[in-house]
């Protein structure tokens, strides 16, 4: 589904992205995981087109994404949940979820699927989204980044300041997403244990490159990968 081949990106004179290789295929869960700093967010802001490689491949279905924009992505079909959500606060539940619809045609109704999922916000259509819990926010912004209708789903740090109940619920989600659903999903993801429960693969960043790979739990405790992302 999504292919990255030798991904170089800088900032200034800073080589943050070197020769990075990637896969992501469609019905798997692929875990990104490294310390903070080794540039995962700057190659999950690449694949969207939030900043440009200086040279490299990315290939959606055996189609480049170098030189598109994010909304053309977004209908290629990337949806992106990016680190701290970025909902907008002042803008009602449902709002927020039509804005993620804004790359499909007509005015569609909300999609039911996805307020069965997230029953929570089904009933808070008409909240402001700066007024949920920290762990609501995080259901709206993949709730959001669903409503696009993706192929592939891009997960950055899901879990950052969320209790451990929305945590459970979130993996079961994730899960049912890929297994039953079909859908590629690359999670940027700190909390190992989360990790490790749900990847089908993993890939492991150190200093802009990738030091590590390999599938499932198994594989993640024979490589030590834990040691290789513990600060």
């Amino acid at each position: 589904m999504l292919r990255i081949e030798q991904l170089h990106q800088y900032y200034g004179g800073s080589h943050i992205l070197r020769g990075v290789n990637l896969t992501v295929h469609p019905g798997q869960i692929t875990v990104l995981l490294g310390r903070n700093g080794v540039g995962k967010t700057t190659l999950l802001k690449t694949l969207m087109g939030l900043v440009h490689p200086r040279s490299g491949e990315m290939l959606m279905d055996g189609q480049s994404l170098v030189g598109l924009k994010p909304e053309q992505r977004v209908r290629m079909g990337l949806g992106y949940v990016p680190q701290g959500r970025e909902i907008f606060n002042r803008l009602t539940v449902e709002d927020n979820l039509r804005m993620g619809m804004a790359t499909r045609p007509g005015r569609e109704p909300l999609p039911q699927e996805i307020l069965s999922v997230f029953p929570v916000l089904g009933e808070m259509l008409h909240r402001r989204g700066g007024d949920l819990s920290g762990g609501q926010q995080q259901q709206l912004a993949i709730a959001r980044a669903l409503a696009s209708q993706p192929k592939m789903l891009i997960l950055d740090e899901p879990t950052e300041g969320i209790q451990p109940n929305i945590i459970k619920d979130m993996g079961r989600i994730i899960q049912w997403l890929a297994h039953e659903k079909g859908m590629g999903i690359l999670l940027c993801e700190q909390y190992y244990d989360f990790a490790q429960q749900l990847a089908d693969h993993f890939v492991v960043m150190e200093r802009g490159e990738v030091v590590a790979s390999g599938e499932g739990a198994d594989q993640m405790r024979e490589q030590n990968i834990r040691a290789l992302v513990s600060i």
